[in-house]
């Protein structure tokens, strides 16, 4: 919490001072917006340990509930204010975002506060038994530091401030370079956004849920030798149906992506978004996605298994990547504009990957088990997909955007007719990631 109070204050005078600030006259109350997010960034570090208790012990309802409840809350308030109060501009995002860290804070704070020495917790034999033990206090049988604690700690640290630029790069290449005026940047945001509500909804939590389940079921640091063999097939298991599940989700949005992104933004923002770039796009994003679907899989195992050496080298690899991925980024945007963010992201996340399935491979090659195998979906499903691509492109070409209702309602219907085939098909050659989505 003392480190976000002092980056929050050195970062809040960068963007008010040394980056380009908007014109009042267009966005109004840019200052408090600054002052807000920092504020909030602060309150959501308070919860963090609750969070991450959360996490460690599998209460995943109440991850869900909080998370449900703070965003809900916080869209409430920004539809109502948009509505009732347009005029207020930035405030309007600022006050959302500060109720969305303090509903989040507060459901876990009320949680563990009635859950922390109830007969719940005694039954489950909890390692914490008050609220007070969570506050950071000074043991007296311990050195003031775990150095081997801090050592890992230290090393991801550094993982997760890779991972950052790897991850929001493009949006510190626009801030400090002004590759893109803030119209396009306003754009690209809103594709943006609307392109990751899949990632967000599905693959955040597919990932997480899963980093913990493998970190539980192997132990970090040790050869699939090593391993109880029982939990290796089941994780080999587990690992090889999740990298089929969102290849296939990856693909859909893919194929399908390409032929209605602009009939999308045409519906969600009219000819302002759907008659520019916004469409490439969104296209470009649909293809991102599948990338972005297999990394968090692979990413989520191999983050699980590492061993402190092991995350070490990885950084010296991400920092070399994140340098080359900063200058793709810059010189594919002064080439192909926003899309060339979109386009170096691919390439970050093909990189990652590669390295990832380098590890899974390795790690499992002593064995039986060969979970990248849920890298190759059946041939009668790939060839259901390169047909709806090409139908769907077509349908595209001869009904799509400006030929009336009429027309757009023949496209969509030619969509949802492949995507039944497709759907079909899935059910019938993948019948055992079926079986698993059912029961799991």
């Amino acid at each position: 919490v003392p480190l976000g109070v002092f980056w929050s204050l050195i970062l809040g005078l960068v963007w008010l001072h040394l980056l380009e600030v908007p014109d009042p006259s267009v966005v109004p109350h840019y200052q408090a917006g600054v002052v807000a997010f920092g504020l909030s960034a602060i309150i959501e570090l308070l919860g963090e340990p609750f969070w991450v208790l959360a996490q460690v012990h599998l209460f995943v309802r109440l991850k869900v509930i909080a998370e449900s409840l703070s965003v809900v809350s916080k869209c409430i308030l920004t539809v109502t204010l948009v509505i009732l109060y347009p005029h207020w501009g930035l405030y309007i995002f600022s006050l959302a975002q500060l109720l969305y860290v303090s509903v989040l804070v507060m459901c876990y704070v009320i949680y563990f506060v009635v859950f922390l020495g109830s007969p719940e917790a005694t039954k489950k034999s909890f390692p914490v038994a008050r609220v007070k033990a969570l506050l950071p206090s000074f043991v007296e049988d311990e050195t003031f530091v775990n150095w081997k604690e801090a050592r890992l700690t230290w090393s991801f640290f550094k993982q997760s401030f890779l991972k950052q630029i790897l991850t929001e790069g493009e949006r510190y290449v626009m801030t400090f370079l002004n590759v893109l005026n803030f119209g396009d940047q306003g754009v690209y945001d809103i594709v943006n956004n609307l392109g990751s509500l899949v990632a967000r909804f599905i693959f955040l939590p597919i990932e997480e849920s899963f980093y913990v389940f493998f970190a539980k079921v192997l132990e970090r640091g040790k050869t699939v030798k090593d391993q109880k063999q029982d939990d290796v097939a089941m994780a080999a298991n587990v690992l090889e149906l999740l990298l089929k599940l969102v290849l296939l989700i990856g693909f859909t949005i893919t194929v399908f992506g390409y032929a209605y992104s602009q009939l999308a933004l045409d519906i969600y923002g009219g000819s302002m978004l759907s008659s520019g770039t916004g469409p490439d796009l969104l296209r470009c994003y649909s293809l991102y996605v599948l990338f972005l679907a297999v990394n968090g899989v692979t990413e989520c195992f191999t983050f699980a298994l590492m061993c402190k050496e092991e995350v070490d080298r990885y950084n010296f690899v991400m920092l070399a990547l994140s340098f080359i991925f900063l200058c793709i980024s810059y010189f594919l945007t002064h080439w192909y504009g926003s899309v060339g963010f979109i386009l170096a992201n691919c390439f970050n996340m093909g990189i990652r990957i590669a390295h990832s399935t380098h590890y899974i491979y390795h790690y499992f090659r002593e064995s039986t088990h060969r979970p990248l195998t849920g890298l190759l979906p059946s041939p009668a499903l790939l060839l259901v997909y390169i047909i709806s691509a090409v139908v769907t492109a077509f349908s595209e070409v001869l009904f799509c955007c400006d030929k009336g209702w009429m027309a757009r309602l023949i496209h969509i219907s030619t969509g949802a007719l492949c995507l039944a085939a497709t759907l079909v098909v899935m059910f019938c050659t993948e019948t055992k990631l079926i079986h698993f989505v059912r029961s799991q």
